[in-house]
């Protein structure tokens, strides 16, 4: 079940930190959200994946995954808990370079062309890890449905993906942790 304080609090505690930082896109930051604080921690997994699967209830995907090491243990999460309940999902990687051997793809995973894929991301910035794995898995014929993250730093990330044709949902906004938006608290 979904415990939004529960999760909340974790991440305050453990993924939320305050500094001077370099994020990912080269932007100087005065926080740092590292949320493998949370994903790789047993009693915090479980209530993400809950809590994504309550924002894919109304149209649940064939298949949900994302770039790899960001995405990975959030797919996992979200494919074991919906087997849990008898849903039929599965899980796919996105790598950032082929694989150098065997079939040398970007994605990988048991899915077919014309699946339907919900991308899942741990922070979105400025978004561009999530439409870069776009990118890769509607080269192999996924349609990609939207874009569901676990905190937005609200620094257009949700705005690049409108850009493309994409909807962003998340569990909670850096708003949500008393964070203004010019990175203050």
């Amino acid at each position: 079940m979904y415990d939004r304080e529960k999760l909340k609090e974790l991440i305050r505690q453990h993924a939320l930190k305050f500094g001077e930082f370099t994020l990912a896109s080269g932007k100087k930051a005065s926080y740092y959200l590292d949320c493998r604080q949370v994903t790789l921690r047993a009693e915090a997994l479980p209530t993400i994946a809950a809590g994504m699967l309550q924002l894919m209830k109304q149209n649940p995907p064939e298949l949900v995954g994302g770039m790899v090491i960001g995405a990975d243990p959030i797919t996992a999460a979200i494919v074991t808990l919906a087997g849990l309940q008898d849903k039929p999902l599965r899980g796919i990687m996105v790598r950032k370079e082929p694989k150098g051997h065997g079939t040398k793809k970007f994605v990988e995973g048991p899915y077919n062309e014309g699946e339907r894929i919900v991308i899942v991301e741990d922070v979105v910035t400025t978004g561009g890890s999530s439409l870069k794995a776009i990118e890769y898995c509607e080269a192999v014929g996924l349609k990609v449905e939207r874009v569901l993250a676990i905190v937005d730093r609200l620094e257009g990330g949700k705005e690049a993906f409108a850009e493309k044709g994409y909807k962003l949902d998340t569990l909670f906004t850096v708003e949500d942790f008393g964070i203004n938006v010019d990175g203050g608290q």
